[in-house]
């Protein structure tokens, strides 16, 4: 052993040098070293380092801690963790140089880092000579970055990663160079394709080089390169970037205009003037648009269009721009292609308006706008002008006639000189008599002009105009005015009165709106009984024994068509005076309790919570939607949007407890409110919204869009089999990554993400241009949902607010009818009609793109190959986000509907609902079971009344005796289909104003105001205090009574729902002077409440009617507007009702078809239609049993396990399967062990239930797993002989 080797291990071990060997100094100053090395003090490493003995390079005493570091890391890597002395020695020799080096780096001088980096002790690799300054730069920057961080010392490893990177930087540089040489000897040569391969090369780096654009590549750089060579021959690297993106931006922005120009003149085609002014404010024409002339711009471009005729009927469907007056661009308006090489065959569109031609237009059209508003905001300043110079052309005229005058002064001197030599007397008779005859001439001419002057049509015109006007005025100031006077409150006051055409439109809005609610209850039966038809239908495909199941269940659909038919024809709803007279009382009760339900939603919001999932979700679909008649007014609207509001704030409040909630949950109201605006009454803002975009795509034939790279992948080779009529080489089942590695799939899939891009703009034009189409109440829940969770989270962002708003509006409501268009009306279908696969997947693409968009979600991890699509993506998330702000910008219900708690009280006709007993009658349970929740102080409305009702009656005690016969065998059954019969219920307050009370002020009021009209009507004074003191004329009092018994006849003819109540009937009633006190009294009692003042001479009671007159006016608009949205939704759902009607025969049809076939194909048996089996010869069918062991249908796969038993044991289970009295009835017993187990009733139907919801293994005995389609088969061979 060596002195070195022995010295190590004793060091190694923790022992101390033997002392009795003799070592040389310098091993005893390395052992020194190691150990101060080891014991991290850098001073006396430093000390070790430097002694004599050691016989080191230099070491410098100011970087004693980089020798300490880099020493003691050098040290760890050992396998000795011993430094000997010749690695000691190179490594302070080296640690010496980079010290000096960063000593320069510190003092940036430049000379002495190169001479550093030319040191050969210090050991760089790859080091340049030309490249020292670089070097010299980058490490000074490195070094001050460092310095920032905290670092102050670069290692050697840092120099050496700067170097090769200075290296590789300069290399890149070159090969640069060399390949932008390429691409200059290439636009010299003129070749597009020669300068697209340079383009492409690895070297230049440009990214998203389209091939298809390699002409406008070649023209734009050739074009850059003349201009260039006005300076220097050659176009450099920084030349060729900034052309090739300015020629990106120029195609990007040249399909842009040709998309718009195309969507205007298919506006302009279709007579389809709402999108043209969103699609000419959209950044495609870049043009300043003013929403105010938007009918201007509509108007202009469709008479220009109209100009432009066809010449020629084969017209191309090529588009031409030209790009900077230098550039042809190509658009295809039918594929969306667009090139920059002029097609085959080219023919332009010549009947459709150009986009310079478009931007012409529109930009005259502001400027016109622009200048006109120019003038009217300098008004003033022209009048002024026009004064100006008015004055100025008057003075000028009076100065030119005052200059004529004495320029004839002389010649008037003459005239009255030779006058004067004219006797006077004959010159005065003379005078005198001309003078006179000239006056009575004059005096006659102008009586008879002023008579023929007011005898003129135009002047009758005039009159009229003015009269007219003076009227016009006084409405804008009953309107406008503060404080409106009563002299023109009292011209107005006619318009409070009910006329008979109002009393007609209310009952035909009541009639309109009655058939709208039962066709959308009937409509809405009938859909689920379908549904259920399809279900079935399905299981009769894969087992033929549920025919006779599909057949009853057909009769039933079949008399409840009918049924529902002959009820719209026969018949009105049972109201209170068609049930019995005792039951009378307790539905006038039940109408006040439906009425605090209504005007109240706290009680429902409460209520829905209360129950479980499964009777709430139905609780809403029939109740809560009857007792508001599905929004058919805007009254019910108002109070359901109320509903609505309560209760997804309570349900913010107590459910959710994080943001994404209403994301990833299912919360109950926001459920509720897309059913809502999906059904009947939004179905058709809905179908408008979406239907024409959806039309188009599904007709586009040659539209074929697959975004799974595995499809792409199978339909390549299934293609390429049926080509050559030869199996192909390559694999069937691949994986994502391996279709990708094929350079076909990805072209396809590139031309499917192009196609899909097209798609879903227009898709996107057509939702961000239909706002306005979108229902109100969607847009005023989005907007509560918004505002909610901002109260609720108030550190949420914006974006988080409005994705959650996204994932109202987009994926709840719209998202589901792209998909299946076919379930929601969206597109007509006829019976038995189905959607295309192919047309599926493509809506189902374009709403997957715009999920993704509207969530801001990118395409990753399994979706990764559709990343290309993820800046598209974020950009369609900013249009989203726009629209989703500007949805929830609507006003409250209050302001939109002009509705508030009290209109009920001057509404002509009270509120009336169509509901069935059994609803009646569950709600009134469901009210008490949860009484202390939802109302749980004592003294509350809904406990009163609650008490009043009673316990909750059964069907037969709510009709009263003798509506069934006891003695009727069905008796369970007509009570059954008596409890779905409905009434309808006149819902007032029990809590109405009455005579001599003065506690609901608000009542007061109202009672107040229609006693003033009748007095100022008859009554005139300059205010109201004046009318009230001063005691009424006789003619006035006569007047008054005519106006009474004008509306006594009126009364009479009014049908009973409409009427007031009997205290407002009898004020009406009464004489001038007996209403003039009772108006003093209530005036006193509101006065004290601080409602009016006798300051002012009640004025606040005088503004308040005159509110009344302005409200009554928008509700009779209101009322019109409705009658003809009533019959709208009306048409819309009878053509439902007969689809649904057509959908019925289609599958009576397919029944008919498939008992014929069965009764040829199996002659053991008949079904006939009451589900009866026969056997030939009218024998019935033996009830056989069938016993199997365990072990047995384990083999045959039926029986998977029993717990606690082994599979040996299995031979000891016996199983007997009996068929019962019901076909389709199965009665099993098992014996477990010589255990006689409980027998199970197996119905065959919810075994092919289970089938079809994929369920396929049941428990039974709670011990046997059964594998259910197994079974199933067993079933069917055994009893049925399939």
């Amino acid at each position: 052993l060596t002195h070195k080797t022995i010295r190590s291990h004793n060091w190694c071990n923790g022992k101390n040098p033997i002392n009795f060997l003799y070592f040389p100094p310098e091993l005893v100053a390395v052992d020194h070293i190691n150990t101060a090395i080891r014991n991290c003090d850098a001073n006396k490493t430093l000390v070790a380092l430097m002694k004599p003995e050691a016989q080191l390079p230099v070491v410098h005493p100011f970087a004693a801690a980089v020798y300490q570091t880099e020493l003691f890391n050098l040290q760890q890597q050992n396998a000795v963790r011993y430094l000997a002395h010749d690695e000691l020695s190179i490594a302070v020799e080296m640690l010496s140089a980079v010290v000096l080096l960063n000593q320069a780096l510190g003092s940036k001088d430049i000379l002495a880092i190169k001479n550093h980096l030319r040191n050969p002790s210090v050991g760089f690799n790859n080091v340049e000579d030309e490249n020292f300054q670089r070097y010299a730069d980058t490490l000074l920057s490195i070094k001050s970055e460092a310095s920032s961080q905290g670092q102050d010392y670069l290692s050697w490893n840092d120099v050496q990663n700067c170097i090769d990177m200075v290296n590789m930087q300069v290399q890149e540089e070159n090969d640069r160079i060399v390949a932008v040489s390429y691409i200059n000897e290439a636009i010299d040569q003129g070749n597009p394709g020669k300068t697209l391969e340079t383009l492409l090369l690895p070297t230049v780096k440009l990214h998203d080089v389209n091939p298809t654009n390699a002409r406008h590549y070649q023209d734009v750089l050739h074009d850059a390169k003349v201009q260039k060579c006005k300076v220097e021959p050659q176009l450099n690297c920084i030349c060729v970037y900034v052309k090739y993106k300015m020629s990106d931006v120029e195609m990007q922005f040249c399909c842009l205009v040709a998309l718009g120009t195309s969507m205007i003149n298919n506006c302009l085609e279709k007579h389809d003037s709402q999108p043209v002014l969103d699609i000419l404010q959209s950044p495609k024409f870049g043009l300043r648009v003013v929403p105010e002339c938007a009918e201007t711009y509509y108007k202009n471009l469709l008479e220009a269009k109209n100009l432009k005729t066809k010449e020629d009927s084969s017209e191309g469907p090529w588009l031409k721009l030209i790009m900077k007056n230098r550039y042809d661009y190509y658009y295809n308006v039918e594929t969306g292609e667009s090139t920059f090489v002029p097609p085959e065959g080219f023919i332009p569109k010549t009947s459709w308006l150009t986009s310079e031609e478009i931007q012409t237009i529109v930009g005259q059209v502001t400027a016109d706008y622009n200048r006109e508003q120019l003038w009217f905001a300098n008004e003033n300043l022209i009048l002024q002008l026009q004064a100006l110079a008015r004055g100025f052309l008057v003075r000028k005229s009076y100065e030119e006639r005052k200059g004529f005058l004495q320029k004839q002064e002389p010649s008037v001197i003459k005239i009255q000189v030779l006058l004067c030599n004219i006797k006077y007397s004959s010159l005065s008779l003379f005078i005198e008599h001309d003078l006179l005859f000239e006056v009575s001439c004059s005096m006659l001419s102008k009586v008879f002009s002023l008579w023929s002057f007011f005898q003129n049509e135009e002047i009758v015109k005039i009159q009229a105009f003015l009269r007219a006007n003076k009227a016009r005025d006084d409405y804008r100031t009953l309107i406008g005015a503060e404080n409106p006077p009563l002299n023109v409150l009292r011209k107005f006051a006619y318009l409070l009165d009910q006329s008979d055409l109002d009393f007609q439109e209310e009952l035909e809005v009541t009639r309109l709106r009655e058939e709208v609610v039962t066709k959308i209850r009937s409509n809405q039966q009938l859909e689920k009984d379908l549904n259920l038809m399809d279900i079935k239908i399905g299981l009769l495909v894969k087992n033929r024994i549920s025919l006779q199941d599909v057949v009853l269940h057909s009769k039933k659909l079949n008399k409840k068509s009918k049924n529902q038919v002959e009820e719209m024809v026969t018949g009105d709803k049972q109201g209170i005076k068609g049930l019995s007279k005792e039951r009378r009382k307790q539905l006038e009760a039940y109408q006040h309790l439906f009425y605090l339900l209504q005007t109240n939603p706290m009680y429902l919001a409460k209520l829905i919570f209360q129950m479980p999932q499964n009777k709430s979700t139905k609780f809403m679909d029939t109740v809560i939607f009857t007792l508001y008649n599905y929004a058919s007014n805007q009254r019910e609207e108002y109070l359901l949007l109320k509903l609505f509001k309560t209760a997804l704030e309570e349900e913010i409040n107590s459910k959710v407890d994080q943001i994404q909630d209403i994301v990833t949950g299912n919360p109950t109201v926001i459920k509720m409110v897309v059913s809502f605006n999906r059904g009947a009454r939004g179905q058709n803002s809905l179908r408008q919204l979406l239907a024409p975009v959806v039309k188009e795509i599904m007709d586009d034939k040659s539209l074929l869009i697959n975004t799974s790279p595995v499809e792409v992948y199978k339909a390549w080779v299934n293609q390429l089999e049926t080509q050559t009529g030869e199996a192909s080489k390559l694999p069937y089942d691949v994986t994502t990554e391996q279709a990708l590695e094929h350079p076909e799939v990805v072209n396809r899939l590139e031309s499917s993400i192009q196609s899909l891009r097209t798609v879903t703009d227009k898709v996107l034009v057509s939702i961000f241009s239909s706002l306005s189409m979108m229902p109100y109440g969607m847009r005023y829940i989005a907007k509560v949902l918004k505002n909610s969770l901002h109260e609720k989270f108030p550190d949420a962002t914006e974006d988080e607010l409005l994705k959650i708003v996204g994932n109202l509006l987009y994926y709840r409501y719209m998202n589901p009818a792209i998909v299946a268009p076919d379930g929601f009306d969206i597109i007509d279908m006829t019976a038995g009609g189905q959607i295309h696969s192919d047309q599926r997947r493509n809506l189902g693409c374009v709403a997957k793109v715009l999920q993704h968009a509207a969530s801001n979600k990118l395409f990753e991890g399994e979706s990764a190959h559709l990343s290309s699509m993820n800046t598209y993506l974020s950009q369609t998330y900013q249009k989203f986000r726009n629209f989703f702000q500007i949805a929830c910008d609507v006003p409250e219900p209050e302001e939109k509907f002009n509705i508030d708690e009290y209109s009920d009280m001057v509404t002509l006709s009270k509120p009336v609902i169509y509901i069935s007993i059994e609803e009646i009658i569950n709600t009134h349970s469901l009210l008490l079971e949860h009484q202390d929740a939802i109302a749980p102080e004592q003294n509350d409305l809904l406990n009163e009344l609650l008490k009043g009702l009673g316990a909750v009656p059964d069907v037969e005690s709510f009709l009263g005796e003798g509506a069934v016969d006891p003695n009727d065998p069905n008796k369970e059954n007509t009570l059954s289909q008596l409890a779905k019969t409905e009434i309808s219920l006149s819902l007032t307050s029990k809590y109405e104003l009455q005579e001599g009370e003065d506690q609901d002020l608000k009542g007061l009021m109202i009672k107040t105001k229609r006693l003033v009209v009748d007095v100022i009507r008859t009554q005139p004074g300059d205010t109201l205090l004046e009318i009230l003191e001063i005691p009424a004329s006789a003619q006035q009092e006569s007047e008054h009574l005519k106006v009474v018994e004008k509306r006594a006849i009126l009364d009479s003819k009014t049908p009973e729902k409409m009427k007031h109540s009997q205290s407002m009937l009898e004020d009406g009633q009464l004489p001038i002077e007996q209403k003039k006190r009772k108006i003093q009294r209530n005036l006193r009692t509101l006065e004290q409440a601080g409602l009016v003042s006798s300051a002012n001479k009640y004025q606040e009671i005088i503004n308040e009617i005159a509110k009344d007159i302005r409200n009554q006016r928008r509700y009779r608009h209101h009322r019109k507007a409705e009658l003809v949205k009533l019959q709208q939704t009306l048409s819309a759902l009878q053509s439902k009702t007969a689809f649904y009607e057509d959908q019925v025969n289609y599958y009576n049809t397919y029944i008919k078809t498939c008992l014929d076939n069965l009764t040829r194909k199996n002659s053991r048996r008949s079904i006939k239609l009451d589900g009866k089996v026969e056997e030939k010869g009218s024998k019935k069918l033996k009830h056989t049993s069938l016993k199997y062991t365990a072990a047995r249908l384990h083999e045959k796969g039926v029986i998977l396990e029993i717990e606690d038993l082994q599979t040996n044991q299995f031979k000891n289970v016996m199983f007997d399967i009996t068929p019962g009295e019901e076909m389709g009835d199965f009665e099993i017993k098992a014996k477990f062990l010589g255990v006689q187990m409980e027998k199970v009733e197996l119905h065959f139907q919810d075994l092919l239930q289970m089938q079809y919801e994929g369920v396929a293994v049941m428990k039974m005995f709670d011990k046997a797993k059964v594998n259910v389609n197994l079974l199933i088969f067993l079933l069917n061979k055994k009893f049925y002989g399939k």
